[in-house]
Parts: C-alpha cells; structure tokens; sequence
C-alpha cells in the first residue's frame, strides 16, 4: 500500500509553501474577492468595462489598503493564529469596499462630462471644490 500524499515529500513541500506564501496571501485573496462579490451585487455594473475596472479597483484596494492598514497598525502578529488570521480576512474585506464606490462615482462623473477635454474638467473640479 502507498503511502499517504500528506506523508511524501511533495505533501510536505505544498504545505510548507502554503504556509510560508499562501497562508496570509489566501487571506488577502479571500478577502478582496469577498468584498468584490459584494458591492458588484449591491451595485450592478453597467458595461462590461465598467465591471472590469471595478474588479480590478477593489481587488487592489483590498489587498494594498488592508496591507497598508495592517503595516501601519502593526498587526502582522494576527497572522499567526487562525483568528488573527480571521480578523485579518475583515480588514481586507472592508479595505475594498471603497474601491468599488469611487470607481462608480469617477465612471458617473466622466460620463456626464464626456464631450469635455482635460483642462476643462480640471476647472470643473477646481470651481466645485471653491464652492463658485
């Protein structure tokens, strides 16, 4: 009878290599696809492009601004126990929520002001932020 997969020396190999790059990265992943799923449901895109960019937005916001947070609040630690390990998986969920909101706003922004070159949506945004 053959040995278990779990015993061999590949078994072995993958599970150190989950640990050592997969664990926290599947964290991340999870995450930032969890808070994809979400606000795509909450907020149906209305092209293709516009689906597109905003998978991309919030995945990148999850994982680089739960990364960030994480850094800058020194919660590397967390990683290291299945419930640190949880509670990072909410801060990257919650880090890519916004990603999705901006992308929307920026899209509806734009698409009002299509007909407009760069310098004028720059004096747009400038005379709306004077409050004139």
């Amino acid at each position: 009878m053959a040995e278990p997969a779990s015993s061999s020396a590949a078994g072995a190999a993958g599970i150190a290599g989950w640990k050592a790059v997969g664990g926290i990265a599947g964290v991340a992943a999870g995450g930032a696809g969890l808070a994809a799923i979400v606000v795509m449901l909450m907020t149906q895109p209305r092209s293709p492009r516009e689906w597109a960019v905003g998978l991309i937005c919030t995945v990148l916001g999850s994982i680089a601004g739960g990364a960030a947070v994480i850094q800058r609040f020194d919660m590397l630690a967390w990683t290291h126990s299945y419930i640190g390990l949880a509670g990072v998986l909410g801060l990257v969920f919650a880090c890519g929520l916004p990603g999705w909101a901006l992308v929307r706003a920026l899209f509806t922004y734009l698409e009002k002001r299509k007909d407009k070159d760069l310098g004028e949506l720059a004096d747009d945004v400038r005379k709306q932020l004077r409050g004139d």
